[in-house]
């Protein structure tokens, strides 16, 4: 493994202002739509290595922004995330795999009641001071899940073929973290 500059063990809080938790998924099999979640949570725990760490981390799916009032409105619904009854999705690590000079964060997503095991390709980007005398931690995770998998099993096929939205779902997350005080 190649050593982490100012790699530091501890608590970390998931700054939801500086994260991004965002996807992209094909849209009418022309074009890609990305979307995001303004509202994000959770803890980082590293241990004495990067392999010895943990994620929990929580999202609020009603804060969906796709840049369209209407579309996020109609993925809120029943149709696709159902967010009255399943208001938030879970993620909880269960290992950092190191393989070479990168890693796999290992875990189970909670959507929809529906639980299955993800890996997400992981950069570690660093950790260093903050402007406010704290501690910051940056993390870049990404991967792909199939929409079905996790119960949003809406069928919209087109009459020239194919589907308005994919199966495939492409999971983007930009992390920067703050170590909490002793």
């Amino acid at each position: 493994m190649t050593s982490i500059p100012n790699f530091a063990a501890g608590t970390w809080d998931i700054d939801p202002v500086h994260s991004d938790v965002s996807f992209v998924v094909r849209h009418m099999m022309v074009s890609k739509v990305r979307g995001r979640f303004e509202q994000v949570s959770g803890e980082i725990v590293t241990g004495d290595s990067i392999e010895d760490s943990r994620v929990a981390a929580t999202i609020d799916v009603s804060s969906i922004s796709t840049g369209n009032e209407q579309r996020d409105g109609h993925i809120r619904s029943a149709d696709f995330f159902e967010v009255e009854t399943h208001p938030e999705w879970t993620f909880a690590s269960t290992g950092v795999i190191g393989k070479g000079d990168e890693y796999v964060l290992a875990g189970d997503l909670t959507i929809k009641g529906v639980t299955k095991p993800v890996e997400l390709d992981l950069e570690v980007n660093g950790f260093g001071p903050d402007a406010y005398g704290g501690t910051r931690a940056g993390f870049t995770a990404a991967g792909s899940i199939n929409r079905s998998d996790f119960g949003v099993d809406i069928a919209m096929p087109m009459e020239s073929g194919g589907v308005v939205v994919g199966e495939k779902v492409r999971i983007e997350l930009e992390i920067q973290a703050v170590l909490r005080a002793a």
